[in-house]
């Protein structure tokens, strides 16, 4: 796919690319060529450091990219929850084989009590996978992240918060300068999320959850009920100025995201459905 590759360079704001947006399961083929098959991953750099959200497969092909640079690799990953397509990417990245290359690492506690690096452990065990997480020679810091805290690494400024599904999902914000995005799936579309709401507030780019988007065409549902007409009032009540939907069904092909696509431009311009690839910039006022 035509830019997915290329690797971002830092720049003044904030810098987003989208590595993977599908989601439960990787849905390669040619109905699914354009926005892509790779489950969830998104990059974003911010104040001359990386800081990457959700481990799908996605991830394995940012990976690549970074693999392929003469100097070390640090980054910052964050686990929004640990189902498999949140981390099914991770046994593959190369860059923590490598080492000399740093990354910490930070997730909630599971709904059955484990850690994010007892998560990680564990599907990397034999017989599902050949190589356990210790043969990873890069420097591995592990963080257990407590909703409603605020972490602050160098200049940006990281918010996490519990969404309302049952599987402990977390949404994140990230503050840098005078610019913010949020990044938040796995939501319950039928009730409006009062944490969620009062982290997107006039947040530049809230990057949502759009696995029910196929639903659109079941016209026995009222439009005000359907789950992108949520998407859109959640980000209009938060006063979002851009609205990405992410996090695709394996159901959802090309044609039938963009002839949504189409349905959307002339409502809502400010709403836009990414892709593999998509680099999105919010450059510094």
């Amino acid at each position: 796919m035509s830019g997915t590759e290329s690797t971002l360079q830092f720049q003044s704001g904030l810098l987003i690319k989208f590595w993977g947006v599908r989601g439960s399961v990787p849905t390669p083929g040619a109905a699914t060529a354009f926005y892509g098959g790779n489950t969830s991953c998104i990059e974003v750099l911010a104040d001359q450091q990386r800081f990457i959200f959700d481990g799908g497969t996605g991830l394995r092909v940012l990976g690549e990219t970074l693999y392929q640079t003469s100097v070390p690799v640090e980054g910052h990953l964050f686990f929004t929850h640990t189902q498999w397509d949140r981390i099914q990417g991770f046994p593959f990245f190369l860059p923590a084989f490598e080492a000399g290359n740093h990354f910490h690492i930070y997730g909630g506690i599971a709904a059955n009590g484990a850690s994010i690096k007892q998560c990680l452990t564990t599907q990397m065990l034999k017989p599902g996978f050949s190589l356990p997480l210790h043969t990873m020679r890069a420097n591995l810091t592990f963080h257990d992240i407590t909703p409603g805290e605020t972490l602050q690494i160098g200049n940006v400024q990281i918010e996490p918060i519990g969404l309302n599904v049952d599987n402990n999902a977390l949404g994140y914000r990230l503050n840098y300068q005078d610019k913010s995005v949020v990044y938040a799936t796995d939501t319950d579309y039928e009730h409006l999320d009062e944490n969620l709401l009062f982290l997107a507030h006039h947040a530049d780019l809230l990057i949502y959850d759009g696995l029910y988007i196929d639903m659109c065409d079941q016209i026995q549902i009222p439009s005000s009920q359907k789950p992108w007409q949520a998407a859109i009032n959640l980000a209009q009540a938060a006063q979002v100025k851009r609205l990405a939907m992410v996090h695709y069904g394996p159901r959802q092909t090309d044609a039938m995201l963009k002839a949504f696509a189409h349905q959307l431009k002339d409502v809502e311009p400010q709403v836009l459905l990414a892709h593999e690839g998509m680099v999105i910039s919010l450059a510094k006022n």
